[in-house]
């Protein structure tokens, strides 16, 4: 058996920490991500910065209040709150009593909040398409169950219950 030489394992090692599941999954969300971030800009939507996607993936449309929004992101409360003035300066968010414990401060999207979640969700469909055109539809479709059916089994308890499977789907 042939040993390798120090430059065929340095080159081994290398390979296997750039080409490894976590990479991967991170160079697809960059790119993804990074469309997404263009199509927005185009829309209308330059003062979004990727740092907002942890206030609007984990809201809903719904009222939350700060420390939950927090936990679901998984960042601290003090972080949270530095951006959620910052979104609420912006028009995107209100930051309003809640009436059954008026300490706490609930989160609404404001209407501009809600139509930048609606033009967020077509143009995640027009980065889709771009992908399905490159990859092929059913191969990337069977990546997403894939990924989703993953996430499902590994049963991450800080997910907001919008990920939650319903009948409707």
């Amino acid at each position: 058996m042939k040993t390798k030489t120090t430059a065929e394992r340095n080159r081994d090692i290398a390979y296997r920490l750039s080409n490894n599941m976590p990479r991967l999954l991170r160079e697809f969300s960059r790119d993804f991500e990074r469309r997404i971030w263009e199509g927005l800009a185009s829309r209308g939507y330059a003062d979004i910065r990727p740092a907002h996607s942890q206030v609007f993936a984990n809201l809903g449309l719904g009222a939350v209040r700060v420390t939950e929004l927090a936990k679901r992101a998984q960042v601290t409360q003090q972080a949270m709150g530095k951006m959620l003035k910052e979104l609420e300066r912006m028009g995107y968010v209100s930051r309003d009593v809640d009436e059954s414990d008026r300490r706490a401060r609930e989160i609404h999207l404001t209407q501009r909040g809600i139509d930048l979640a609606a033009d967020s969700l077509e143009v995640v469909e027009e980065v889709y398409a771009q992908y399905a055109e490159k990859i092929g539809e059913k191969r990337l479709s069977a990546f997403q169950e894939s990924l989703r059916e993953a996430v499902g089994l590994l049963e991450l308890d800080y997910l907001p219950e919008s990920w939650q499977e319903t009948d409707g789907k």
